[in-house]
């Protein structure tokens, strides 16, 4: 069973996407996105099979919760940063984010 400190190690905050591209060379379908996750953390990249559930220009400016602090995943020829969150439904990856707008670099908590 994990702890609760278990979960207090991870950093999950909130970004914006702000550029997707079609990740052709990926085995199964998928995105590169950039996410912005505010001024501390700035900029990071994330490969995500999410393309069932979203069309790319849909991307563009929505908010998503990853976690910022797990070690860089090379992915084929993209190096992922950051693991976006999103939750396996019967449709595809669903993802994960704030009811309402918020500041990016919030954090989940």
């Amino acid at each position: 069973m994990a702890t609760f400190d278990d979960f207090l190690k991870l950093e999950i905050i909130v970004g914006e996407i702000i550029k997707v591209e079609f990740f052709e060379k990926a085995k199964k379908p998928a995105y590169k996105l950039w996410v912005d996750f505010g001024e501390e953390i700035g900029v990071k990249k994330s490969s995500a099979q999410i393309t069932e559930c979203y069309k790319r220009e849909e991307l563009i400016h929505k908010q998503v919760l990853g976690v910022v602090n797990f070690p860089p995943r090379q992915i084929g020829e993209f190096m992922s940063e950051v693991l976006v969150l999103g939750v396996y439904g019967s449709q595809g990856v669903v993802l994960i984010q704030p009811e309402q707008p918020v500041k990016k670099g919030d954090k989940l908590g």
